[in-house]
């Protein structure tokens, strides 16, 4: 079935736990790994590709690590989404047609467009901020 990937996962983790310590603070790839629970390395793979994107920032030396890059309501679940696997699809044909071979009589193909699209909504509707919202105690 449906499954995020582990990538999306620690990045999404990684910049809430980054929103959680306050506008500014550097955070290192150790703790954040430590505290939320997560392999350095991974954690450290997916940071690139948010720092690539704008999401995070990077800071240099001795007190270096990450800080948000972002304010929180400029952020999306979307943004964090494609920051790390790229736009997201659901099936093949949501990429090219040509990689479906029965792409021209699938009876599905408006259904999962559909279902992908209600998804991209939801994930460009949810701000960093308004995840937070949710998941206070």
């Amino acid at each position: 079935m449906l499954q995020v990937s582990r990538k999306f996962e620690y990045g999404l983790h990684a910049v809430t736990y980054l929103a959680t310590k306050g506008v500014g603070r550097v955070v290192t790839v150790k703790e954040m790994a430590d505290e939320i629970g997560f392999s350095q390395e991974f954690l450290s793979k997916a940071m690139q590709s948010l720092k690539r994107a704008g999401i995070a920032t990077s800071v240099q030396g001795v007190k270096g690590g990450y800080t948000l890059g972002k304010t929180m309501d400029e952020i999306t679940v979307a943004d964090i989404a494609i920051a790390i696997e790229g736009k997201p699809h659901l099936v093949r044909c949501g990429v090219t047609p040509d990689s479906c071979e029965i792409f021209s009589s699938c009876h599905h193909r408006g259904y999962l467009n559909n279902l992908q699209y209600k998804i991209q909504e939801l994930l460009t509707a949810t701000t960093l901020h308004s995840l937070l919202d949710e998941i206070k105690p």
